[in-house]
């Protein structure tokens, strides 16, 4: 029975993962703001959430492939957060966005501690990359609601497209890694940085977008 579970919670996950793999793409491609996107975003969301889920059941459930928890609280994170950002458009302060934050951030910290214990050798440019990155967000996330309402603008977009590209990264870096495990940490690592040029591109984009919106304005 837990191996008919397990083998049906696995398909489940790479099938979500794959789906969402290939919707993020698309909408990198596609015209932002339109109709398109939106549903577009909407079914990234909904299979983003099958994700979490279960990668979250195979690691606490069956034990299995515990860098899976790391990747998972890092593409959660960055796609809730991306999607409360583009929801409200302001850094007015809620308790379940600092909920998010202490269980994501918390969960990343009782991960490496139980690595620890149990003597497990990780690769550490691997783990102190995700995790170090889980906690920039998370810092950043914190401190912007010091930023004050009128200076805060339109930094929501860049909060978005930098969150939503993170999450669809992390999701790249955990398919290439199961399907190239023997290159492994550069299976993992070089998608990331892949995606940090590509979220860089994408925020200059947004950045001349506004500008000259303001000139013609």
């Amino acid at each position: 029975m837990d191996t008919f579970l397990h083998s049906a919670n696995i398909a489940v996950h790479v099938i979500s993962g794959s789906l969402a793999l290939i919707i993020g793409l698309l909408i990198l491609l596609k015209a932002k703001g339109t109709s398109l996107h939106r549903k577009l975003g909407s079914f990234f969301i909904l299979c983003m959430m099958v994700v979490v889920t279960t990668g979250i059941f195979g690691v606490i459930v069956f034990k299995r492939n515990l860098f899976l928890l790391l990747i998972t609280v890092l593409a959660g994170y960055n796609t809730y957060s991306g999607f409360r950002i583009l929801k409200e458009k302001s850094n007015r302060f809620y308790a379940q966005d600092l909920i998010a934050m202490f269980l994501a951030l918390s969960t990343a910290f009782v991960f490496m501690y139980y690595l620890k214990s149990i003597g497990f050798y990780w690769n550490p440019v691997v783990i102190y990359s995700g995790v170090g990155y889980l906690l920039l967000v998370i810092t950043y996330d914190i401190f912007r609601y010091a930023i004050p309402k009128s200076a805060y603008g339109r930094l929501w977009r860049y909060e978005h497209s930098s969150k939503m590209i993170s999450a669809l990264g992390a999701l790249l870096s955990a398919f290439i890694g199961t399907i190239l495990p023997d290159h492994k940490p550069y299976s993992q690592i070089l998608p990331s940085l892949f995606m940090t040029f590509v979220m860089v591109f994408f925020n200059i984009k947004i950045y001349l977008q506004i500008k000259g919106q303001q000139k013609t304005a």
